[in-house]
């Protein structure tokens, strides 16, 4: 296997002036500002090139040695969405039931939740995102990821943005365990799922819990 250095090309890289920078930031974040996490979702279904460009910005992030160790199975299946839901659903009552910590339940009381979740099924789509821990060369021999983690969940934080700046609303559910998700989908045991996305429009009547975000002052500091 070779160790030579990859082909170089030119950064393609737009400066911009100082005031339109100031008003793109202020946009970016105002626009995100307005996200929300949504349960209710309509049965609307989404436009296919949309939820495609959305998957193509989430494979723009960066990661550990340019592996790109992430693989995003699209379910719009309905039987599929079912099976997903019971096998949810069993890992949530149980987590309900006897795994969860008192101080977690109580964290989550005010949001509502409970280990109901018929919006895996009611959703148009769910985007199971898996973590590869192997990955393969072009001559076909197993190679090793780096930052899997830390990848995976860039490129996700990049496809929820990319998600709510077309117009979708999503969720993030994180079931415990969740090889379920391996066996339904036919995804590899190198492969761990981290989370389902639910993506779709919010229904009509769609509430979420008036909370509030932290201020810049606490969540970063400056050391100029």
């Amino acid at each position: 296997m070779s160790n030579d250095p990859a082909p170089s090309i030119a950064l393609e890289f737009v400066e911009r002036p100082c005031t339109e920078m100031r008003q793109r930031a202020k946009d970016f974040y105002q626009l995100l500002s307005k996200r929300r996490t949504v349960r209710d979702f309509s049965q609307r279904s989404i436009p296919a090139d949309v939820l495609e460009d959305c998957l193509r910005s989430a494979g723009t992030a960066p990661s550990g040695a340019n592996r790109q160790p992430w693989h995003f199975a699209v379910v719009q299946n309905t039987q599929l969405k079912k099976e997903i839901r019971r096998g949810a659903e069993e890992e949530e009552q149980e987590f309900y039931d006897s795994r969860a910590p008192q101080d977690w339940l109580d964290a989550l009381a005010p949001l509502g939740t409970d280990a109901n979740k018929p919006f895996l099924e009611l959703a148009p789509a769910l985007i199971v995102i898996f973590a590869e821990k192997f990955s393969h060369d072009a001559e076909g021999q197993k190679q090793k990821n780096y930052y899997v983690t830390e990848s995976v969940g860039i490129a996700t934080g990049m496809l929820i943005a990319a998600l709510h700046n077309a117009g979708l609303a999503t969720l993030t559910h994180t079931p415990a365990p969740m090889k379920f998700l391996n066996r339904i989908l036919g995804r590899p045991a190198t492969e761990k799922p981290l989370m389902i996305l639910v993506v779709g429009y919010p229904d009509e009547k769609a509430r979420v819990p008036a909370i509030t975000r932290k201020d810049l002052k606490e969540i970063a500091s400056f050391h100029n």
